[in-house]
């Protein structure tokens, strides 16, 4: 089930306290680092390229430090304080690579609250599923000054798939399979209808 296929609720300054503290888990999948990828234009080969990732320190490639940075946004924006929030400032350390299916905990905690402002000051932390920080940090953030409701939208119909989609061998394969899977559905049909059998 999504994260967001629930009511999201928007915290107001005075619904916080010092201590209060939300997480989620993603894992960096090759489909959502290559979709990170695209998205930003971070063409970097140590991120998408595994002959040239293995030269470097690293040995394979590793996750856009920014990606891991985005789930801490994605906890802020949507759990603690919650849709609504303003993004002010982040400082950020990366102390460890991310590398493909490490499983990340993003937490953030408040540390400080300027209820006359409506500020927000929070501890961020990124962790792996060994228990390794690789990214830590402190956000500035300002809640809404009014609670937030935001019951996320059904997932909008898939986008048509670019032509550069079926440039692979297996991707052709596959589609070849579809289409003949397809036919035969259509013949049985139509076999049936010439025969007059109906559903049911």
């Amino acid at each position: 089930m999504s994260a967001l296929a629930s009511a999201m609720i928007g915290l107001t300054v005075d619904g916080l306290a010092v201590g209060d503290g939300a997480e989620l888990i993603r894992v960096a999948t090759e489909a959502h680092l290559a979709e990170f990828v695209e998205a930003v234009g971070d063409h970097n080969p140590i991120h998408s390229d595994p002959e040239y990732a293995a030269t470097t320190m690293f040995g394979e490639r590793i996750a856009p430090g920014i990606w891991t940075a985005g789930l801490i946004s994605a906890v802020i924006g949507t759990r603690l304080p919650g849709p609504g929030t303003v993004y002010l400032s982040q400082d950020l350390k990366f102390l460890r690579p991310v590398k493909l299916d490490d499983a990340i905990r993003a937490r953030v905690e408040v540390i400080d609250i300027n209820r006359d402002r409506n500020r927000v000051r929070l501890r961020t932390v990124c962790t792996n599923q060994r228990g390794e920080d690789v990214l830590s940090g402190e956000a500035l953030v300002m809640p809404s000054r009014t609670p937030v409701r935001y019951d996320p939208a059904p997932a909008a119909p898939a986008a048509p798939t670019p032509m550069s989609a079926f440039t692979s061998p297996w991707s052709l394969a596959a589609d070849g399979v579809a289409a003949m899977g397809a036919l035969g559905v259509l013949a049985i049909s139509a076999a049936m209808a010439w025969w007059g059998v109906r559903d049911g």
